[in-house]
């Protein structure tokens, strides 16, 4: 995770004490990590959503999807948006409609319904992330941001653990009888205290009124990415037929009208220059495809671990904890070696998960929904560590060749990018987990997901050798 200060935090952060900038990075930590935990818990709800609501695999897919693509699509937007109205009021704004949303997603009483509501989630979760890079930018004296910044990959590897135990845990307590639908109410509580703490510890900013926003290139994104995840959850769920491929050509076309938009636009929403780097654009596209692949793979494993093993949402949730854990201890670790070792850090990390991926196929392949848990386990950990070396590691290093002034534009394509992945990811492999489940079961469809899992993972490595070698010297996270 890469931050991105304003010219003017130094000037900005003396107003404040120690004391109160620690409180302001607890706000926006707060809201990273509702939005991380919103966006994991279907991982372990999913099955059971789509048992009591109807909508089958499609459901399933779109639960996912339909919240990271909003989030991703918007991403950059809320960022200017933000720059152009001001930070807290946009973070506010964003905080407050997305607790409503997360209501409106446990009322939901139908799977469009459902679906509609996780779109307007994510795109309140849109308005609130890019602010809090900011926020933090303007409080925090230069100097010291990198301690600010060293809490997010701890924090956000134990949010990646928090959202489906929590997930399965209120499915299984059955609160109220409210059953999966406290996933999404809790948050009344936990979105509610975080907009009331930043409505009294934030600062005010005035914003900048003559901040050009790119309305035009941000619809013509949002279509084409529409378009393209519509076509594949379409396709998996019809054959191939109807709609499918004019989704998938409407999304191709809009997004080559989005990269013609990029050059000739006054104010684009991702710098042309930036494109034509062969480091960032490498480091775009290892992104693109890593996060898509690994989003998959947690989908996957949660739906064998539910579907093939018999678990309930609680024990799935704690079958995928050495995954977490993997995250969170190789997240740490690699803060701190990032710098010494580079793009040979994201090697290892693509290395290790094509292992434990490796592993976890051989386990399942062998002995089926029979596979001993303490195996499973261990592999998952594997994975989760491979995972963990590569979600901070890989951007830093993408950045690495870039011009400072250049870090805004670079930041925000790549948080959309992670986002938007992670819609994707979950669409595709869990295509290929229900196309060959129908026929052949769940053990059998998960190996041939893990199969493309390992695959990805393979080639990816082959990119690697095209990123920039070193992050910045001044990388912060």
């Amino acid at each position: 995770m890469t931050s991105t200060l304003p010219a003017a935090g130094a000037a900005e952060s003396a107003s404040l004490g120690g004391r109160a900038r620690w409180a302001v990075l607890a706000v926006v930590l707060a809201a990273d990590v509702l939005d991380l935990v919103d966006a994991t818990v279907t991982n372990v709800a999913a099955p059971t959503i789509a048992r009591d609501l109807g909508g089958g695999a499609g459901l399933v897919q779109w639960l996912g999807a339909s919240y990271a693509l909003a989030l991703g699509v918007l991403l950059v937007l809320g960022g200017r948006l933000g720059d152009k109205f001001g930070r807290r009021r946009l973070f506010l704004a964003g905080l407050g409609g997305f607790t409503v949303a997360s209501v409106a997603c446990g009322l939901a009483g139908g799977p469009q319904l459902l679906v509609a509501a996780r779109l307007v989630q994510g795109a309140f979760g849109a308005l609130v992330i890019p602010q809090g890079f900011g926020i933090l930018g303007a409080t925090w004296p230069r100097e010291q941001i990198g301690k600010a910044f060293s809490l997010f990959g701890p924090v956000m590897g134990l949010s990646a653990v928090g959202g489906p135990v929590l997930a399965g845990f209120l499915i299984d307590a059955d609160l109220g009888g409210l059953g999966w639908r406290a996933v999404f109410l809790i948050n009344i509580v936990l979105g509610g205290g975080a907009f009331l703490a930043a409505v009294r510890l934030l600062p005010e900013d005035r914003g900048e009124k003559d901040t050009v926003v790119d309305a035009v290139g941000s619809v013509l994104l949002g279509a084409a990415l529409l378009g393209m995840l519509g076509g594949f959850i379409e396709g998996a769920g019809s054959g191939w037929s109807g709609w499918a491929v004019p989704l998938l050509v409407a999304g191709a076309v809009f997004f080559a009208a989005f990269c013609r938009r990029q050059t000739v636009a006054p104010h684009p929403l991702i710098r042309p220059s930036l494109l034509r780097g062969r480091g960032f654009t490498s480091g775009l596209l290892l992104g693109v495809v890593f996060f898509a692949a690994v989003a998959g793979l947690l989908y996957v494993v949660s739906l064998f671990l539910q579907s093939g093993l018999g678990r309930s949402p609680a024990g799935a949730a704690v079958a995928l904890m050495p995954l977490s854990v993997g995250i969170v201890v190789a997240s740490i670790a690699c803060y701190r070696l990032i710098g010494r070792f580079g793009r040979r850090l994201v090697l290892g990390g693509l290395v290790i998960t094509f292992a434990g991926t490796v592993a976890l196929l051989v386990l399942v392949a062998r002995f089926g929904t029979d596979v001993p848990g303490w195996a499973f386990g261990l592999a998952l950990f594997v994975v989760g560590t491979g995972m963990g070396a590569c979600f901070g590691s890989t951007y830093d290093v993408t950045i690495g060749d870039i011009a400072p002034a250049e870090a805004g534009s670079a930041a925000g394509a790549l948080g959309a990018v992670q986002q938007v992945s992670n819609g994707i990811g979950a669409a595709l492999v869990t295509t290929v987990y229900f196309q060959v489940a129908d026929g052949r079961g769940a053990a059998h469809a998960t190996v041939v997901s893990l199969a493309v899992v390992a695959c990805v993972a393979l080639v990816c490595c082959g990119v690697v050798p095209l990123l920039p070698r070193n992050a910045p010297e001044d990388h912060g996270h």
